[in-house]
């Protein structure tokens, strides 16, 4: 059974940084996605990460890393734009922006729609999951944080610790997102949200794109991978639940998906499970689209 035309609108990819890397360009790839392949999804939408691991610093900095990642973005765009009608930036780690709240006003220029608070390592505005999971949201923290609902930037929990979690609830100004997270009932990772987390992003009108990577699946079947789904979707998470594959952030997919050209075989996996056209349209592209301000398919 094939679903097409099927739409795509995922919430996570580190795509620039590996084009920035190895010097492809975002037309084609060797990596997971890339517009070649998005363009067979209609419609397609993808948020493009900003991404650098400041464990290894640039001699440039990280800002200036962002900047070269953005160029790359916005070259495309000028060169392609039917292919990225959808497409978006994010930023994976504030510390991109030097956990500054006035460079939030440039990212905003750049069109960037969300900003994860955190990577895997701590910086000035929380914990982590990995690193200080104990330390939640800093004055700092919280200043950026509401300087993000302000310029309409949607700060991003995935990779945050659980205090910064719960303190970002309590400020919230607007829908909570996680762009690339999964259940941790389901697999018990650091990284996957609790019941409780993902009833919060629900009530909140907000999104949580489930990721593709295997350690986060808890195994490499589409039947680990669709638990996941599975889970949500008993929380109440029928306008919630989204894609956030993680392409090209060094992972394995589950179910045999390679990369962005394989997720019709997630939409047939879904279908032979009882999902109906409706719901998977959903998954694929309106709960995404909605918080976007993406029209409905």
């Amino acid at each position: 059974m094939t679903l097409f035309p099927l739409p795509y609108f995922d919430a996570h990819c580190d795509t620039l940084s590996r084009c920035l890397n190895t010097g492809e360009r975002l037309l084609r790839t060797t990596g997971q996605c890339d517009l070649t392949r998005l363009s067979a999804y209609r419609p397609a939408g993808q948020l493009f990460a900003i991404y650098h691991d400041a464990a290894h610093m640039p001699p440039e900095g990280l800002f200036r890393r962002a900047c070269r990642q953005q160029a790359l973005f916005r070259a495309s765009r000028e060169k392609y734009p039917e292919l990225m009608t959808h497409a978006a930036l994010s930023v994976e780690g504030a510390e991109l922006l030097d956990c500054d709240p006035d460079r939030l006003e440039i990212a905003a220029a750049w069109g960037v729609r969300s900003v994860n608070l955190t990577w895997n390592h701590a910086n000035a505005l929380s914990g982590s999951h990995l690193e200080q999971p104990e330390r939640g949201l800093s004055d700092v923290g919280r200043a950026f944080a509401r300087r993000a609902y302000a310029l309409g930037i949607l700060p991003d929990v995935s990779h945050l610790s659980d205090p910064g979690f719960w303190d970002l609830v309590r400020i919230a100004e607007g829908p909570l997102f996680a762009s690339h997270s999964n259940s941790r009932a389901v697999c018990p990772h650091t990284r996957n949200l609790t019941d409780d987390q993902f009833r919060a992003i629900r009530d909140s009108g907000g999104v949580v794109g489930v990721n593709l990577y295997t350690v986060f699946v808890g195994g490499g079947s589409m039947d680990s991978l669709l638990a996941h789904f599975d889970h949500f979707l008993d929380l109440g998470g029928e306008k919630t639940v989204a894609l956030g594959s993680d392409w090209d952030g060094g992972i394995t997919g589950a179910g045999g998906i390679r990369g962005a050209e394989d997720m019709g075989l997630l939409a047939e996996a879904m279908a032979r499970r009882g999902y109906g056209e409706a719901l998977i349209r959903d998954i694929f592209w309106n709960n995404l689209a909605r918080l976007l301000g993406a029209p409905q398919v």
